[in-house]
């Protein structure tokens, strides 16, 4: 029984978009979305009882393995270690805030509210799979169908350039998935020669030597295709399209779940399953991490769009994941796994307050706006807030998360932190010069009689921003569940974190 509860959990919010997709033309939207937030909020309890009874000590917990293709040497298997079920969380958490704050987007959408809510159930079921499976084949089935929703969630409820956006990033997702099914593929015919059969199980691949020439390529192959979803200069062009195109909600489940599937493939498949590779890898993604952080901040300074900004801070701090994960020590992975989670917060804090922001002003450039926080002064509240986190202001919970990185980054090498500390500045840079021109000065036209958010729509932003500030000053709770875990993972790879170095005289004291 302990091992169908994780089933259960992937499985509920799948089953509800298509009973979703089956209802009676005739249903009323407001039954619609009733039963897609009370789906959404089931899943959300059986995760939290789930977290709440996750045995945390390296290893997976609520494990599941079933034959599923045995030609393949494919399993159905599922299991949450303590990175997995951070990541869990965060899908089940910002899924009914997504739903609340996006509660009308879909109404003029071309399915209207029945598809909408079923695309982000049916997109928050396949991202728990995505998280939770311990089968390199079911990983990529998931992976790959986690695409169908955003497509069609972009494609049918963006702006006026959602097609264009919805293809481009399908194509470069596509074109990622490609270059991984071929790593795929490299992992049955290796494995196929060993007495033992063809597998896909992670458990099994970890102690599975496949030689290091082999073993690059094919390291090779997924980190490309995890680049273009976390997203990485240079393949990250697709972003900022598709978040100028999407809805604010869209945009969240986008940036804050779906990316973080990029960073989350490159600790559970790159690290683990090919140590020598990723070692060997290293001082090329420190570089590529390091342009990300910096040239994602610089866009941002320069950009007018408010979304298309949103997505070069975006950018910048998927590089500071990537940083922290590719130092190979305790601190900087402990912190990327805390910064994915905080991240995801304070960017769908950002994107949903700016949101309700453009659909009363009907406007996302920050030229045409200007004095908003004199006509609504809670919206201009959150807002700054919800800024201050995704600057890493000390207090919030982001801070904690860059702190350690920089630390991680700083044992690896100095130059390297020397390199990305710039980018503190810069964010203060960015997101303080968009308040001030969005929210400061005389009232622009166009900005007058603007009204303040509504109930729901601080309802929607409370859960994420008191998660920002409680994980702002106690953040032990996750760091507990993902210390464990990061400590396999470095065991994994075969690194330990350096000793100190001390004299001989302060030895002998």
């Amino acid at each position: 029984m302990n091992s169908s509860w994780l089933t259960l959990l992937l499985l509920l919010p799948i089953a509800g978009s298509m009973v979703l997709a089956v209802l009676p033309a005739r249903t009323s939207a407001a039954v619609v979305k009733q039963s897609a937030l009370a789906i959404s909020v089931l899943t959300l309890a059986l995760a939290i009882a789930l977290a709440i009874g996750y045995q945390a000590g390296g290893g997976y917990d609520y494990s599941v393995d079933v034959d599923w293709i045995k030609l393949f040497g494919a399993h159905y298997a599922l299991g949450l270690d303590g990175i997995g079920l951070t990541l869990v969380l965060l899908t089940v958490i910002l899924t009914p805030v997504v739903m609340l704050a996006s509660w009308n987007d879909g109404d003029t959408g071309r399915w209207g509210p029945k598809g909408f809510f079923a695309w982000v159930l049916a997109l928050e079921g396949l991202s728990i799979g995505v998280f939770a499976a311990t089968d390199v084949f079911l990983f990529y089935v998931f992976f790959e169908a986690t695409l169908i929703p955003v497509y069609f969630l972009v494609a049918g409820y963006g702006g006026p350039a959602r097609v264009r956006a919805a293809v481009k990033f399908l194509l470069f997702s596509l074109a990622g998935g490609l270059v991984m099914l071929a790593s795929v593929i490299g992992i049955y015919v290796e494995t196929a020669k060993s007495s033992d059969g063809p597998t896909y199980l992670i458990s099994e691949l970890q102690h599975f030597d496949f030689g290091t020439s082999v073993g690059r390529w094919m390291f090779v192959g997924f980190f490309i295709a995890f680049a273009i979803k976390a997203p990485m200069f240079p393949v990250h062009t697709w972003l900022p399209d598709t978040t100028e195109s999407a809805t604010p909600g869209t945009s969240v489940l986008l940036v804050s779940v779906l990316d973080k599937i990029g960073t989350f493939g490159m600790i559970r498949f790159c690290l683990e399953l090919f140590p020598e590779a990723s070692r060997w890898a290293t001082p090329v993604v420190v570089v590529l991490a390091i342009i990300s952080i910096l040239y994602g901040a610089f866009m941002a300074i320069g950009s007018n769009n408010i979304p298309r900004l949103i997505a070069y801070t975006s950018v910048s701090h998927f590089g500071f994941i990537v940083l922290g994960i590719f130092v190979m020590n305790s601190q900087g992975l402990s912190g990327a796994n805390l910064y994915m989670f905080n991240h995801g917060l304070s960017t769908a804090a950002l994107f949903l307050v700016s949101g309700f922001m453009i659909s009363r002003r009907g406007s996302a450039l920050i030229s045409d706006y200007g004095g908003v926080e004199k006509v609504a002064p809670v919206l201009a509240g959150l807002f700054l807030v919800s800024g201050l986190s995704s600057l890493s202001l000390p207090g919030l919970s982001p801070f904690v998360s860059e702190l350690m990185v920089m630390v991680g980054a700083f044992v690896h090498s100095p130059w390297a932190a020397a390199f990305a500390v710039p980018a503190i500045v810069l964010a203060a840079i960015y997101i303080l010069w968009m308040y001030q021109r969005v929210m400061t000065g005389p009232v622009r036209e166009g900005v007058v009689g603007m009204p303040d958010l509504n109930v729901r729509e601080v309802s929607s932003l409370a859960p994420l921003l008191v998660l920002i500030v409680v994980l702002g000053f106690y953040p032990k709770p996750l760091l507990a569940v993902i210390n464990p875990s990061v400590q396999h993972t470095m065991s994994e790879v075969g690194k330990s974190d350096p000793q100190p170095k001390v004299t001989e005289g302060e030895a002998a004291k």
